[in-house]
């Protein structure tokens, strides 16, 4: 070979290898779904960088439970759920909720507690509404969600403005709820049934219906049946619902999240949503969970996603008996994931009391983008959680025995997060 082909060589090598790496590139990200690729300039690592008690809210919702003017309304629930409506106040939604009197303490066993009587009304849902300064105001007729069938009960989840009907001026409030069965065995919170949407007419929030999503009393395993709702994202022209098993109740210490999917304006259209199977999103597929390996990987039955810049960020109980105090954090740049993780988000703050610390347990995060200055959830690196507190009893008649000794556990606690770039 000439001496000058000889140089030229070298160049000529490295640019097709160039242009051949390009090329497998290109037909790498062709053959990946679109909303499975990885990434985009705006999605990184993203990690908790601090964390802070919230105590304004927390002490709002001390504040209203508190208050002894009115036997009608909300002094306690779980499930903390909230969405901004177009006017600027917040709807709260919770599963399992005290109305009732409250009574000054000392409590019948003579503790400093403000307490309830054991015959106190307890509903299976309820809703509060929060005027657009922060005050809670009123609580809505409750149960907000009436019972669909004896011995089964409806708990509501992540709630959406959203037009109507797809490209509609008319906004409602759609509210997915998780159908529930009375059972025994592990299942002593009930046994899966459906997913449920609920649409309330809007300013004065009326539940117009509800409908059926997605039904799973054909799946023969509780164990493997999927309810969603427990925290929605928009994306594009999409809303992402997440949900997940109920594997906790069994002996697995955590359980596997999936995602749907509905374009804007159709959650309450259980024919418009798509479900991921692994590979692609359908209508008929067979749904296949983008997080969970059963062991160190997982999610609690209910757990929360947010989006900062181009990051998912989901936030859940630690798998396993650090669950019970321990929120965990993953990150994704796509809903279907992969998801990484997990990776400690905080600590959280159980009751000052110790007999009562050492009784409690955590649950249930959830992130509320109506508390945060941009109101969406779509920007910045400030979220604001909850988590709701329970007493640890295998039997739901003793922990209930327990929160109405001492009212003030069986509420929401807030916590602030600042969520940065990983290094």
């Amino acid at each position: 070979m000439p001496a000058r082909e000889r140089a030229a060589s070298g160049p000529r090598r490295i640019l097709l290898v160039l242009l051949l790496a390009l090329a497998c590139a290109a037909v790498l990200l062709i053959a990946l779904p679109e909303d499975d690729r990885e990434g985009d300039a705006a999605c990184r690592p993203r990690t908790v960088t601090a964390s802070a008690a919230e105590n304004g809210t927390t002490d709002e919702f001390a504040r209203y439970g508190d208050d002894m003017t009115r036997t009608d309304d909300w002094t306690g629930g779980d499930g903390t759920h909230s969405v901004r409506l177009p006017d600027g106040r917040v709807l709260w939604l919770f599963s399992d909720t005290f109305l009732g009197q409250i009574h000054a303490p000392p409590n019948p066993a003579g503790q400093p507690h403000t307490w309830r009587d054991t015959n106190t009304p307890m509903v299976r849902n309820s809703a509060v509404v929060m005027s657009r300064s922060g005050t809670l105001e009123r609580t809505l007729a409750a149960p907000l969600f009436p019972d669909p069938a004896p011995q089964q009960w409806r708990w509501p989840v992540a709630a959406r403005v959203e037009p109507r009907t797809p490209g509609s001026d008319e906004r409602v409030v759609r509210v997915l709820l998780w159908n529930r069965m009375a059972s025994q065995g592990p299942w002593i919170y009930g046994v899966p049934v459906a997913t449920e949407v609920a649409t309330l007419s809007l300013p004065d929030l009326r539940v117009e219906g509800i409908t059926k999503v997605s039904d799973q009393q054909s799946v023969g395993d509780p164990e493997k049946r999927v309810l969603y709702g427990t925290t929605t994202v928009d994306d594009g022209d999409w809303t992402y619902v997440f949900g997940g098993t109920d594997a906790q109740a069994t002996a697995r210490p955590a359980s596997d999240a999936y995602v749907a999917r509905a374009p804007h304006g159709s959650l309450g259209d259980g024919s418009t949503w798509e479900y991921w199977d692994g590979e692609e999103w359908g209508h008929d597929v067979t749904p296949r969970a983008v997080l969970g390996d059963g062991k160190r990987k997982g999610v609690g039955s209910a757990f929360t996603v947010v989006r900062d810049e181009g990051t998912y960020v989901l936030f859940t109980m630690a798998a396993g008996t650090e669950g019970l105090t321990t929120v965990a954090s993953y990150w994704s740049c796509s809903p279907t994931g992969p998801w990484h993780g997990p990776a400690k988000a905080f600590e959280a703050t159980l009751p000052k009391d110790s007999a009562a610390r050492q009784d409690t347990a955590a649950y249930n995060p959830q992130a509320h983008p109506a508390l945060t200055e941009d109101g969406d959830g779509s920007g910045g690196s400030r979220v604001v959680l909850s988590y709701d507190v329970n007493w640890l009893n295998a039997t739901p008649a003793n922990a209930q025995a327990n929160v109405t000794r001492n009212v003030s556990l069986y509420r929401p606690r807030f916590v602030s997060l600042r969520l940065a770039a990983a290094r």
